[in-house]
């Protein structure tokens, strides 16, 4: 049973992101506070220059890029979910983020050999090499799945949980060869950090989030269908198969990019549409904008968390979402107990 109006749940949302947005420039290592905050952001005085490039240059893209990848990671998840009939499903399933592990970890321990570390529209390697395991784990898996008889569902669950165990394998073996450097670089990258945000990264990660921002929403009347069932779908003139594919297909383009640009983040693309679905109930009409706008917030305020808690250093991101993430999925154990 819903416990709010979709229309109630956004606008609670649209009035905690500005908040958000602002409590998390406002807050790291050096505080700035509102009435400076207020100068930078309006131009209407003349604020500390030193506290305007920290907000410019560091805060302020790091914000965008938390918004744009906490967003795309909160609609994959909702996408996924919706194609699994699943609530649990998340990302991780369709093994994008084991894929980009393995990509990130050849290019940190076998990256000199191949090619110096340049930059690629705002990329580094190591991204670039996440970006390709990504990309090439879905397309095995998806390639796995579908026979004569179309795309199989399980058969894609089972395949995406045995490429992950195979690409943790790899993984860890790559871990066994690389040198304490490589190896604490690996761990680093598989928390999941939004240190290294740039402009060039959020371009990126925005063209991303616009892709899924118009084409995910077209999707709802779809996914309410399969909640009924393939066949039931295929009774309503759903094209199964083909939506199967737009949506592996939108879900792996976005979850690549968004751990090519901040590593492995857990939680947000499990956590966030399961939250909002029993706060406003299954309808992808209102679930997929509102786990998008969600999941920005969520990931903007572990972020923000990530920078203050051991201040001056700061906490991987992904470390903050599990933290976040797991109590909430024993609380939802406990409920669901209660419930039955």
């Amino acid at each position: 049973m819903r416990l709010l109006r979709p229309k109630v749940c956004l606008l609670l949302l649209m009035a905690l992101l500005p908040v958000t947005i602002v409590l998390g420039l406002m807050t790291g290592p050096l505080f700035i506070s509102w009435a400076d905050m207020w100068l930078i952001l309006t131009g209407s005085g003349i604020a500390n220059a030193q506290d305007t490039l920290v907000v410019e240059i560091i805060r302020l893209p790091r914000i965008i890029l938390a918004l744009l990848v906490g967003g795309i990671l909160a609609t994959c998840g909702a996408l996924l979910q919706g194609l699994f009939r699943n609530p649990l499903a998340d990302p991780a399933l369709i093994g994008v983020s084991a894929g980009a592990s393995v990509g990130a970890s050849l290019v940190i321990v076998f990256g000199s050999l191949w090619f110096t570390n340049g930059v690629l529209l705002g990329l580094s390697a190591i991204s670039m090499g996440a970006f390709l395991g990504a990309l090439i784990t879905s397309v095995i898996i998806f390639r796995l799945a579908t026979g004569p008889r179309g795309t199989s569902v399980a058969t894609m669950l089972l395949a995406g949980i045995a490429i992950s165990a195979l690409a943790g394998a790899a993984t860890n073996t790559l871990g066994y060869l690389a040198d304490n450097d490589m190896l604490r670089r690996m761990s680093l990258w598989q928390m999941g950090n939004l240190d290294g945000a740039n402009w060039d990264r959020v371009g990126i990660c925005g063209c991303a989030a616009i892709l899924l921002a118009v084409l995910a929403p077209r999707e709802s009347g779809a996914l309410n269908a399969m909640l009924l069932g393939e066949s039931e779908a295929r009774h309503l003139g759903v094209n199964v198969e083909w939506l199967k594919r737009r949506l592996i297909i939108y879900s792996a383009i976005g979850v690549a990019i968004s751990v090519a640009v901040a590593g492995v983040i857990a939680f947000v693309g499990l956590m966030i549409p399961h939250l909002i679905r029993l706060l406003v109930g299954p309808d992808h009409r209102h679930l997929i904008p509102l786990s998008a706008i969600a999941g920005a917030i969520l990931l903007i305020a572990a972020d923000t968390l990530a920078r203050i808690v051991i201040a001056p250093a700061e906490l991987p991101v992904g470390v903050v979402t599990a933290i976040l993430g797991a109590p909430f999925f024993l609380w939802l154990l406990v409920l669901q107990r209660g419930r039955s």
